[in-house]
């Protein structure tokens, strides 16, 4: 068992705040959700889309200190089941964040015991079309974690939801890179199940309303966290990608990932966003009043020196950079009732 005061004190990266000039490089389309100009930022979209009202921290281990039941549950044959509706009548709207007390991981089983094993759960009175993966990159935020697995579950359950939550950990204490474990995720994943929907979610944001879906848009990727409290819910610059987003299988895997070139804060979701524009796609977005969310505080990293420069370089590296370069071991791997762990192990820069 660790020492969870020594887990949280690890610093993790922040989110790009500030408007960088080489996100203009490529044009945006006038007509969609993310604009050309700076100062002219919109961000409309589709009604009818929105219902209306220092080594690695060993989790596996953390949680095999915590009951291992898994819930009882009928075999239903879902085929038979009707489809549940694109907006479940379950959804409250705004909803509370708690931010203490912390829970316990057996508080958290015990209340969640309707979950099945990896972190999954689908309804089983309606049959969901799309399956949908949530891929947290992770290193040493014990309490973020289980702040996020309180809010999360019963969030993603009222939304009516088949998913699964992947809890991604870089072993060792080299530079972090949030955009590699992101593809390692994804990579992950689809050798469990052909996930749909992919939800890339940075451990310390919590969506503070329920009509926010979690789902994927067939036609463009969405950047999910608009308005965060620390940016005093605003969007901070109209190209940016970062903190949660949601992209389907076949978008991703057209981009070609995440850049894996990022190390330490800053630079991956630029990248991304410009991968986006290059592509022929645009970014959509819910509501200010709906996409709205909390930022668990922690310390911040130290920006990494040369991501303008590699945002820069960015156009060049599109095609070899991502998940067709991707290098990395699977340490350990483990289905807790709360989520599926992955710890894993990624060349660091010398």
């Amino acid at each position: 068992m660790f020492n969870l005061g020594h887990f949280v004190r690890i610093p993790h990266q922040e989110r790009v705040a500030q408007h960088s000039p080489l996100l203009s490089t490529f044009r945006l389309k006038s007509k969609v959700m993310v604009t050309n100009s700076t100062k002219n930022s919109t961000s409309t979209l589709n009604t009818t889309d929105i219902p209306s009202s220092n080594s690695s921290t060993d989790l596996g281990s953390f949680f095999d200190a915590a009951s291992e039941s898994e819930s009882s549950t009928k075999n239903i044959n879902t085929t038979l089941l009707p489809l549940c509706p694109d907006v479940s009548s379950n959804l409250r709207g705004r909803v509370e964040v708690l931010k203490s007390p912390v829970p316990t991981v057996q508080e958290l089983e015990k209340r969640f015991s309707w979950l099945k094993p990896g972190g999954h759960w689908a309804p089983d009175t309606c049959r969901v079309l799309k399956s949908v993966a949530l891929i947290i990159p992770f290193r040493c935020r014990g309490e973020h974690l289980l702040l996020f697995l309180q809010h999360m579950h019963p969030f993603l359950k009222r939304q009516q939801l088949d998913y699964t939550i992947f809890i991604v950990e870089q072993d060792g204490d080299g530079p972090f890179n949030r955009a590699m474990l992101m593809n390692v995720g994804f990579k992950e994943a689809l050798k469990i199940r052909n996930f749909d929907c992919f939800i890339f979610h940075d451990i310390d944001l919590l969506p503070e309303d329920d009509r926010n879906l979690y789902t994927c848009p067939p036609g463009q990727p969405r950047h999910m966290s608009v308005a965060v409290d620390i940016f005093k819910y605003r969007l901070p610059y109209p190209a940016i990608f970062g903190g949660v987003s949601a992209i389907n299988r076949e978008h991703f895997q057209l981009l070609n990932g995440f850049s894996n070139s990022f190390w330490g804060w800053g630079g991956e979701d630029d990248d991304m966003s410009n991968r986006i524009r290059y592509h022929n796609l645009y970014i959509s977005r819910y509501p200010l009043t709906i996409a709205r969310y909390t930022m668990l505080t922690h310390k911040k990293d130290k920006p990494s020196p040369n991501r303008y420069d590699m945002l820069k370089q960015g156009p060049k590296r599109f095609d070899r950079d991502g998940l067709n370069s991707l290098k990395y071991k699977i340490v350990q791997s483990k289905e807790n009732l709360l989520y599926t762990w992955l710890l894993v192990g990624i060349d660091t820069p010398s």
